[in-house]
């Protein structure tokens, strides 16, 4: 596994959509610097700031603004660059905005969805696709173990419910257009869903990591809306590395292709208000956060995710406890804050990460 980003990625033609997020921003670096050809499509980064731009990650990859809705400018963008592998990040990704623009929500979600798919089906070139979902696809019944694969999948708010048809378009073009009569597959074909990701570079609303840092900045105390819901918070590089691995390693023999879950351990579902305590105490200089309940739209009070399919098939264990990926995120902020080299930092909690990996 150690060597597995340079090994196996290093001149492979990789089509990553929604490469200008937060996720899209870091999976893309981690290709770049394990020698991948890259090709990025997506919407023009939607925050000011944003990782894609501070970080100058033109320069590493091949980039495409485009809208993942508009299937020919898409089409186009993907003939181009004959991917060899398809990781499918673009989404509408936060649950408050699904609620204010639900169309926009499931037309960029479900049918962004079919329309990479599309490409895939009348394409010849690529040998390994994987769709990037969510944790909160799953019917959440308010219990204390996690979800597993085989669990009914009905998300309840507008955003949640696309990344569950997500999953069911990606499910239905697998048996229709990607499995042989045999059930043998032709492409393989993967979902991943991860749960909540933080790390350094996220400027994103409504997100407790960049709210906290935000409030940081302006010496600020952090307020919280919802102290009391449980989440599986893991560093963004975890679901990243497990990504990059399960279409690498479907890419080589395709019974690796499925559906998974990839999150932390127990011991990191956290709520959100322990969460908050943890980054304060990293963070020092007297920064505090207070309890601002605000009733807003329904969410999921407690959530976290059973990974112990990803962990018996591939070997695969977190690297990085909440602890150890607060440290992360505080050393980025205050390197960016700063105004020192975020290539640099990124690079180096790259490396770190990936030197724990046996």
């Amino acid at each position: 596994m150690a060597t597995l980003l340079e090994d196996f990625y290093r001149g492979k033609r990789v089509f990553v959509t929604g490469h200008t997020g937060f996720k899209g921003s870091w999976l893309c670096k981690m290709l770049a610097n394990a020698g991948a050809i890259v090709t990025g499509y997506s919407l023009a980064p939607n925050t000011k700031p944003s990782l894609f731009e501070i970080a100058e990650l033109e320069k590493d990859i091949h980039s495409v603004i485009g809208d993942i809705r508009d299937y020919a400018v898409l089409k186009k963008a993907f003939d181009k660059a004959q991917p060899e592998i398809v990781l499918h990040l673009a989404a509408q990704p936060i649950v408050r905005e699904s609620y204010k623009d639900p169309a926009y929500t499931y037309e960029t979600n479900v049918m962004g969805t079919v329309n990479i798919l599309e490409c895939v089906r009348n394409s010849n070139c690529v040998k390994s696709f994987l769709n990037v979902t969510t944790d909160k696809v799953y019917l959440n019944k308010e219990w204390e173990w996690g979800y597993r694969e085989n669990e009914e999948l009905d998300g309840y708010d507008p955003y949640s419910n696309s990344k569950s048809c997500s999953e069911l378009v990606t499910h239905s073009y697998k048996r229709s257009f990607f499995t042989d009569k045999d059930g043998k597959a032709i492409i393989p074909i993967s979902t991943a869903r991860a749960g909540n990701v933080i790390g350094g570079g996220d400027f994103a609303n409504d997100r407790i990591i960049p709210d906290s840092v935000r409030a940081a900045q302006k010496g600020e105390d952090i307020l919280v809306r919802n102290p009391y819901s449980t989440r599986p918070y893991q560093h963004v590089l975890e679901p990243l590395y497990a990504y990059l691995m399960i279409a690498a390693k479907q890419y080589e023999d395709c019974k690796y292709a499925d559906y998974y879950n990839v999150g932390p351990d127990d011991v990191d579902c956290f709520q959100t208000g322990a969460l908050v305590e943890l980054f304060v105490s990293k963070w020092g200089e007297g920064l505090k956060w207070t309890n601002k309940y605000d009733g807003g739209p329904h969410e999921a009070n407690f959530l976290k995710l059973d990974c112990s399919k990803l962990k018996s098939t591939f070997g695969w264990t977190p690297r990085w406890n909440l602890g150890e990926a607060m440290d992360k995120i505080v050393e980025w902020s205050k390197c960016w804050l700063a105004g020192s080299d975020v290539r640099a930092c990124m690079d180096k909690q790259i490396d770190e990460f990936l030197s724990g990996m046996k």
